[in-house]
């Protein structure tokens, strides 16, 4: 139903919310949630019939953008279409799990059992409600970034009969690897984003391992009292997959001592630090990070990253130089970082989980006729580019474009988006659902 509407400069809004059910796969299941999307139009059209557009975020555990303006791939396509922006299950306002939340369920079993009904399948589930019960029924476009892409996989697996086209950037989930393949890939890839940082701000080096020695002599709090060791340090090198990651992380370690010749650390390094690194706005990024791999057959995640850290030492707290880890969570996070140690339990019961849902249909991706264009970003650090380009041979009317001018956050470019909805309308656009056909 719609909640509210109201006009921001550019884009008029309407703001929709659904009730659904917490476990679509058990009707003996009574429980429900909410699921809000945000609807935009620009505002002189917004009495216009246009296509329809979803956002697929990021993630996982992410809510969707909250725009300020009409620029950027939103306004590219204000001007053809009504954007749907929806939080996924669990995030922004979709009957948001977070560490309040996740205490209020009784043991830990349960809240794991709570934890597994927000993966893709059950997300899309959710958009094929929203689809058909808020938004007319009419097929609709997708834009997935990164996880988004994992999320356009399992909706062409179980309900293409929902979309007109799909766009992907920079996330085409491999088919077949488990979650340790996942990583056996993504460290020689992270290594070599920290050789490009070293390479550019030779001079931070040293500033890192005088920051990481601080860290192991004595603890360091951070604003919320939480102990930074050096472990939770190496985790900022996530942003070294965005641009400009590199840039960001040189200006966090340029003013990173308080001042005069010791090596007492600012407020404002604590500060910026503890923002990035604290989960307090997506604490679902954390704890369905490796979950996102599971998939019928393929057994038990098992903690993946970390039994593959083991088999890096150069990446050890007590390396030096230090390297910074990436899009990798660990054990330790759910016993350091407060905000997401009333998941530490939970977390242990997912790792150790055998029995997932299947999330891709191979017959039908094989079989697939809805049109599908993805971004593969050749060095991105998060997701494997021959992965990628794997999925696209084996999903039927999918396209790639391969390219290394963009990080993982290429979407901003004003570039990719444009380039992607070309490559459909070149071979004969979107389904019409009129006509039946494009």
């Amino acid at each position: 139903m719609i909640i509210d509407s109201y006009t921001m400069p550019g884009i008029h809004v309407v703001d929709h919310e659904s009730v659904v059910p917490l476990n679509w796969f058990d009707e003996g299941d009574s429980r429900q949630i909410t699921v809000f999307a945000r609807e935009l139009v620009a505002a002189d059209k917004r009495h216009e019939t246009l296509p329809l557009i979803v956002y697929l975020q990021g993630g996982p555990g992410g809510k969707s953008p909250r725009p300020v303006d009409t620029s950027g791939w939103i306004g590219e396509l204000l001007k053809t279409h009504r954007v749907i922006l929806p939080d996924q299950r669990g995030t922004g306002r979709s009957s948001r799990v977070d560490a309040r939340g996740i205490q209020a369920l009784d043991g830990a079993q349960n809240q794991a059992d709570y934890l597994a009904c927000f993966r893709a399948d059950s997300i899309v589930r959710d958009l094929e409600h929203l689809r058909v019960d808020e938004f007319g029924g009419k097929r609709w476009e997708t834009l997935g970034q990164s996880y988004g892409g994992f999320l356009t996989l399992s909706y062409l697996s179980h309900a293409p009969e929902g979309l007109a086209a799909c766009y992907v950037t920079g996330g085409l989930a491999g088919l077949d690897p488990d979650a340790a393949e996942v990583y056996r890939r993504t460290y020689p890839r992270t290594a070599a984003k920290n050789r490009v940082f070293q390479a550019r701000y030779p001079s931070d080096v040293a500033a890192v391992s005088r920051i990481a020695d601080r860290l192991a002599r004595n603890d360091v709090l951070l604003p919320d009292g939480d102990v930074l060791t050096v472990r939770r340090l190496q985790s900022l090198g996530i942003d070294f997959g965005m641009k400009p990651g590199f840039e960001r992380m040189h200006w966090l370690f340029d003013e990173a001592f308080a001042g005069g010749t010791g090596d007492e650390l600012s407020d404002t390094f604590l500060t910026q630090v503890h923002a990035r690194t604290s989960f307090a706005d997506n604490p679902l990024f954390a704890v369905m990070q490796e979950s996102i791999y599971g998939h019928s057959g393929a057994g038990a995640t098992a903690w993946a990253a970390q039994r593959e850290h083991e088999r890096h030492p150069e990446f050890s707290d007590d390396a030096r130089p230090l390297l910074f880890t990436g899009e990798m969570i660990y054990p330790w996070m759910f016993d350091e970082i407060r905000l997401l140690k009333p998941f530490r339990d939970a977390v242990e019961l997912l790792a150790s989980r055998d029995d997932w849902s299947p999330l891709y249909d191979h017959d039908a991706l094989r079989d697939n006729e809805v049109p599908v264009a993805a971004a593969v970003y050749y060095d991105d650090m998060y997701v494997d580019a021959h992965l990628q380009l794997d999925t696209v041979s084996r999903v039927g009317n999918a396209r790639g474009w391969v390219t290394n001018e963009f990080e993982h956050d290429g979407i901003g470019s004003g570039t990719v988006v444009p380039r992607l909805r070309e490559m459909v309308a070149e071979f004969g656009g979107p389904i019409n659902d009129e006509k039946g056909s494009r």
